[in-house]
Parts: structure tokens; sequence; C-alpha cells
């Protein structure tokens, strides 16, 4: 009979284990916007990072106001240390700042805000597909968008075409900003840089934006600091030359990267275990209609829960 109630007592310990572990699993959130970013932020979510459904019936969730444009493309969302979800965007084509707003639970957003990350650049052209990094090594966020100056870069083939490097600042508190510097150049036309830790190294994906030689594909470049200096671009990750847009995630010892198809307006999706041999997984994926890019990041299952309630 003891050995009975202790057998007992141990599966019911194994079970109570495994459901607190699934309850502290946390669920995949893409943040992303459709057509051309007039109607806001859209959310989808995913427990194994390769079936994606749409909340709130694919309707946005937070609506641009910055910019005579209105627009908020490129949403990048992380979860900041202070347990608050920190949000920045694309606001215009031709803007020399970026947006910003925060929020609690991904419902209710604060007044959105305009960073000037570039307006002390008089040439400056655009600020594009700006992203948001936590550095754990300086405590503070990094923020990188790509941006065309004119005079700067610029390819005498392509007169009048944009020459985007990666620039970046960095905050504590989202109100005092250092001053913005070069992130990346590797000597060619590059936007929609995403950075991501991989133990100790940076890896930064980017999209190739050079028509000549057509490339239009992404990249990846490695770092020891997020801050650099970048190693020189690698070899195209996607065969396609139709990729922008590019987030990523990892489970266990497997990396997922997703890229936007911006031609055949659909997504395509590659999966590695070392960042050197890449399969395609595209087939394996499914996305909302009409998806355009934005980031991954992670939710826990009691915040998807007030989120499927809207």
């Amino acid at each position: 009979m003891k050995i009975k109630i202790l057998i007992t007592a141990f599966l019911l310990c194994l079970l109570n284990t495994a459901i607190a572990q699934t309850l502290k699993k946390n669920i995949y959130m893409f943040s992303y916007f459709k057509d051309n970013g007039k109607d806001g932020l859209h959310l989808a979510y995913s427990k194994n990072g390769l079936d994606w459904k749409a909340l709130k019936r694919d309707s946005s969730f937070l609506k641009p106001v910055l910019s005579k444009d209105s627009l908020m493309r490129d949403p990048c969302i992380i979860k900041g240390v202070d347990g608050i979800y920190h949000m920045v965007w694309t606001v215009s084509w031709k803007a020399k700042g970026i947006g910003y707003a925060t929020s609690k639970d991904l419902i209710n957003w604060s007044a959105q805000k305009y960073i000037p990350v570039m307006e002390q650049e008089k040439e400056a052209r655009n600020c594009w597909a700006p992203e948001l990094t936590w550095n754990n090594e300086s405590k503070q966020y990094i923020i990188y968008w790509s941006t065309t100056i004119k005079g700067l870069f610029e390819d005498p083939e392509l007169p009048n075409r944009f020459g985007n490097r990666i620039y970046y600042t960095t905050t504590k508190n989202f109100e005092d900003f250092t001053p913005t510097k070069l992130l990346y150049d590797p000597g060619f036309n590059i936007i929609d840089a995403h950075i991501v830790k991989d133990g100790s190294r940076w890896l930064m994906f980017f999209k190739d934006e050079r028509e000549k030689p057509l490339q239009k594909n992404i990249k990846i470049a490695f770092a020891n600091h997020i801050t650099g200096p970048y190693s020189e671009a690698g070899l195209p990750i996607t065969a396609k030359t139709e990729a922008e847009g590019p987030t990523s995630l990892k489970i266990k010892n497997r990396w997922i990267l997703y890229y936007d198809k911006f031609l055949s307006h659909s997504f395509g999706a590659m999966e590695t275990t070392d960042l050197i041999n890449w399969s395609d997984i595209s087939l394996s994926i499914k996305l909302p209609n009409g998806i355009r890019h934005g980031t991954i990041f992670t939710v826990k299952k009691r915040e998807l829960k007030k989120l499927l309630k809207i």
C-alpha cells in the first residue's frame, strides 16, 4: 500500500511539473502590416512557429497618426526589461524619423511618438524598417534602421537611386538618445536589418538591395558586439530575387528565418542548425492572407488569452 501511495505521489508530481512547464511555455507572436500600412498594426500568433493565426479577425490593433503619410509599416515589437512592450515602425517613405509607442498588453497603446533619428542630416532621404533590440551588456536599447544620405554611398551607375546603409542610436528611457552613428556598410545598398543574439555573438540578417548585379535577397553578417564591427556579407540565404523583411526565431537548436516575397505577395521560410546550410521550408508554413513583414517575439499564454477575447 505504501509503495502504491509513493508511486501515485511521484506520478502526480511529474504531472504537476509537466503542467507547470506547459503554463510557462511562451507563444510566438508576429507583428505585421498589410497593403501599404495605412490601417496600422496587425498581430498573429503561433504555438509551433510554423502555423500562424491572425488575431482580432485580422483587423488593426493600432492605427497610425504620425507623418502626413500616416503609415505603420515594418512594425517591430519587443518586451522590454521593464515588462512593457515597445514598438517602432516606418511612418513615411520620406520622413527623417520613426514612430514609437508602448503597451502593457498589446491592446491598449500609448500616444504615438515621433523620434527624429535623422533630422540632423539635411540630406537624409528616408528612415526605413526600424528595429529595436535590448543590449544586456550596456543595459540599453539599440534602435537601427536604413537611411540614404544624398552624396554618400551613391552608385554612379544608378543616379537618383537609394544608397541605404544601416544607422543606429541607443537609449535607456526613450527620451534621451545618443547621436546617430553608422552601424553597417557592407559596400552596397542594404535595408531591413534584423539583429539577434547567438551565444556570445550577434547576427545581422538584412536585405541586399542591389539591382546591378540583381540581388534582392537575404544575407547575414556577424559581430562580437551589437554595435559592430560586423563581418563582410555572407552568401545569399534566400535564392530568390524577391526577399525582404527578414525576421527569425529559434526553437532549441533550430533557426527559422521568415522573409517577405514582395513580388508574389507571399512569405517564405528557411531553416538551419548551423547558420551555414539552409533548407527551404516555405511549404511548411501558414500565415494570414496579405501579411507583410514585421517581427516575431513571444508572449505568455495568459497574455494570449486576453488577446483572443477581443
